[in-house]
């Protein structure tokens, strides 16, 4: 059985931007003239969203630029607190439109904060990047950017995973196939497979090996199990919730009305799990799964956290 016990929503999530922040790093030692790169966000607020542009305006040079207030939609402004963090990071401010701009400060006008470094410093302009996307603009997570340019540049370059005659079965007479998984190892490389043809682009998984999936606003996971057997689906939907006995009730009669999904209490978490056979794998039930665990967790966590008083994944805290 692939147990959740252990999972670490802090944890993970600082996990999948330190994979991101390194493999960001590597884009950045490789860009040249020919293209931009811009990693963009995704938000509900209303008006243009913040940005960060990466461009190579000569050889061996990179400048970064993050949006500034001038761009940015009146839901997305930038407070006078959040301007001085960015420029004591490293962060310079606009050349051009709103107080700041300084036009003797960069070649090229600009109403973005802006950075040029060499590009050997590639591990610097990551970090000065994530820290403008995570701290400054409020992305929880990198699965919440973007997946423009993204998708192509950001992802690991892995193999499709080749079909294995010996183990696949052909499924009715839709074509569907199954696939015999070899190992743990083998199951993560269907899995990542599928998730590319749904998603566009190869997932990231954090170091437990866990698969952060965007569905909307919100999060779930994905963890396999070490025989390679089961496929674990996960969400997070409730956090510092108070008072163990009554939320165990609580989830009791849920799960004597639940179908397909278990709501578990792991400390002061709720999780919504739903667990999928994976001998064989297919790709339907996994597609299936993620269609099922999304819809029930996007639409019972704000209700949850009112009767248990605690907190949705994505609220406001400190």
């Amino acid at each position: 059985m692939a147990d959740i016990d252990d999972f670490d929503l802090d944890r993970s999530t600082a996990q999948a931007w330190a994979e991101f922040q390194s493999r960001l790093s590597e884009v950045i030692s490789l860009i040249d003239d020919t293209a931009d790169l811009t990693i963009g966000t995704e938000s509900g607020g209303n008006g243009p969203t913040p940005f960060v542009k990466l461009s190579s305006p000569q050889p061996g040079m990179i400048r970064c630029e993050a949006a500034g207030n001038a761009v940015l939609g009146d839901d997305f402004q930038l407070s006078a607190e959040l301007l001085s963090d960015m420029e004591r990071m490293g962060w310079r401010p606009p050349t051009v439109g709103g107080e700041q701009a300084s036009a003797t400060q960069a070649e090229e006008p600009t109403a973005n904060l802006w950075i040029e470094l060499p590009q050997l410093e590639s591990d610097r302009i990551s970090e000065l990047a994530v820290a403008a996307l995570r701290d400054v603009y409020g992305v929880q997570h990198p699965v919440f950017l973007a997946p423009d340019q993204l998708a192509e540049a950001l992802q690991p370059m892995r193999a499709l995973v080749e079909p294995d005659p010996s183990s696949e079965l052909l499924m009715g007479g839709i074509g569907l196939r199954s696939t015999m998984p070899h190992n743990q190892q083998h199951l993560n490389d269907l899995v990542d497979a599928e998730l590319g043809e749904i998603y566009g682009h190869l997932p990231i998984r954090d170091a437990d090996g866990d698969v952060a999936i965007r569905v909307g606003s919100t999060m779930l996971f994905l963890r396999t199990s070490s025989d390679g057997q089961e496929i674990v689906l996960f969400a997070p939907v409730v956090h510092d919730i108070s008072g163990r006995s009554r939320a165990a009730e609580v989830l009791n009669d849920l799960n004597v009305e639940a179908r397909w999904v278990k709501f578990q209490l792991i400390r002061d978490r709720v999780f919504v799990t739903l667990s999928v056979l994976s001998r064989p794998f297919v790709p339907a039930h996994l597609r299936q799964a993620v269609r099922i665990l999304s819809d029930v967790a996007d639409g019972i966590d704000n209700e949850l956290a009112a009767k248990l008083n605690g907190r949705t994944t994505f609220s406001d805290h400190d």
